[in-house]
């Protein structure tokens, strides 16, 4: 099984993985690059083994040759140390009056390395520099009929060919890797963005979830418990209640649906309905108009609730007429879950042309529930998070009289100001 993993069976897969891991492992290069910088090496050998056959140069200079062959070889590595070792052992040439040799080309292959593969520009400069004074002494020791300054122009061009080439391919290097770090630090943002954007989506799926699941479990709870205690007293309240359990629970499997068939919205790209009108029921979200049949649900789970405001409502962005059903909803359920069953709760909600101001104050003085509260819910947490997404503020808190006190405002867009104004005219 292991071996299948690794990509062949017997002798073919040990061989294939035994090549990975050289290619992965030798001197920390890949292979590709290891076996051209061999060949480069090679040719350095070749010209220096050529030269000593032919007995143009005797066992010291073979042995430079190769110590620059060998120098080559790290010319990626290295390339700085390798300009520095190349140029030293032509030092040594020069002043041993060897002559220019063929496996010179070395000094051009490390000329050129330095300047393409150093970190620093400026290495290749001062490589550079070396490289047409050791063309001036090559000239002086070089005979022929000419005058000396023309081989020295000669190896110069040769080593500013050399140096512009390296030069040309350095700025290649470069450009490249800057792209491929550009790429990296753009792969970076879209992964940083795309858990934000998670984070993001998870949050509001939390607080939609709270929202829908803890008022439904609240009432039913408190309505079972009513059945519990009245079903030999009073059969029909007890039936009545029942049924407020059902219809609860149905609702809140409905709203259940409605958030899973959002989850499953295979076009991310499309608006999100918390911003625009919803297409169809399954996008539905509850608006102001439902107000009146939440209170009804509250007053059959036994508040009693009076509701009243001042204003008139304009027209708001779906998010906004959300987040105010949101707030009315938790304050009636946290009314429902810590003062019980007959406590009164006084829901006035006040529209004016910049904002609207929700208040929920109840009495404290319901039945307690059988058993204590549920504790640790996140019901406060939830309403500021939606009323901070715009801009609003939250205060609760307990009143003088022992009851609980919820206050919310909500700044009003522009829009919807103006058509108020509009309307009220």
């Amino acid at each position: 099984m292991i071996t299948a993993r690794w990509g062949g069976g017997g002798v073919a897969g040990r061989a294939g993985l035994g090549w990975g891991i050289v290619a992965r492992l030798i001197l920390g290069r890949p292979l590709r690059g290891i076996a051209f910088d061999t060949a480069v090496c090679g040719l350095v050998v070749f010209f220096a083994v050529s030269a000593y056959l032919a007995g143009q140069i005797g066992v010291p200079a073979f042995a430079v040759g190769l110590a620059a062959a060998v120098a080559v070889f790290f010319r990626r590595t290295h390339p700085t140390a390798v300009a520095a070792v190349v140029a030293a052992l032509a030092l040594v040439q020069v002043i041993a009056g060897w002559g220019p040799l063929a496996y010179d080309i070395a000094v051009l292959i490390a000329l050129y390395s330095v300047v393409k593969y150093a970190d620093r520009l400026r290495d290749g400069i001062v490589a550079g520099v070396v490289g047409v004074l050791g063309g001036v002494l090559a000239a002086l020791q070089t005979p022929g009929a000419g005058p000396w300054w023309m081989g020295a122009f000669f190896y110069a061009l040769i080593v500013g060919a050399v140096w512009l080439a390296g030069l040309n391919l350095r700025t290649r290097r470069l450009y490249v890797l800057s792209l491929e770090d550009r790429a990296a630090t753009l792969e970076r943002e879209r992964e940083a963005e795309a858990r934000a954007a998670v984070a993001e989506e998870r949050t509001r799926i939390a607080r939609e979830l709270h929202d829908v699941v803890a008022h439904s479990m609240a009432v039913m709870i408190v309505q079972a418990d009513g059945v519990r205690f009245t079903l030999d007293r009073d059969p029909a309240t007890a039936r009545e209640a029942a049924k407020v359990v059902a219809d609860t629970g149905r609702q809140a499997l409905e709203e259940m649906r409605r958030l899973v068939g959002v989850l499953r919205e295979p076009t991310p790209t499309q608006p999100d309905p918390a911003d625009e009108p919803a297409a169809g029921p399954a996008h539905r979200r509850p608006a102001l108009v439902e107000l009146p049949a939440l209170l009804d649900r509250f007053r059959a789970a036994g508040l009693r609730v009076a509701c009243g405001g001042a204003g008139t409502p304009p027209s708001l962005p779906p998010g906004l007429e959300l987040t105010v059903y949101r707030v009315v909803q938790e304050s009636l359920t946290n009314t429902l879950k810590h003062a019980g069953v007959g406590a009164s709760v006084e829901l006035t909600l006040d529209w004016s042309a910049d904002a609207v101001v929700i208040r929920a104050v109840d009495d404290g003085r319901g039945r307690p529930a059988d058993g204590p509260a549920p504790s640790g819910g996140h019901g406060l947490v939830g309403m500021r998070e939606r009323v901070g997404v715009y801009d609003g503020s939250l205060a609760a808190g307990p009143t003088l009289a022992g009851g609980w006190r919820v206050q919310a405002r909500l700044p009003l867009p522009p829009a919807a100001g103006t058509e108020e104004g509009s309307a009220a005219a």
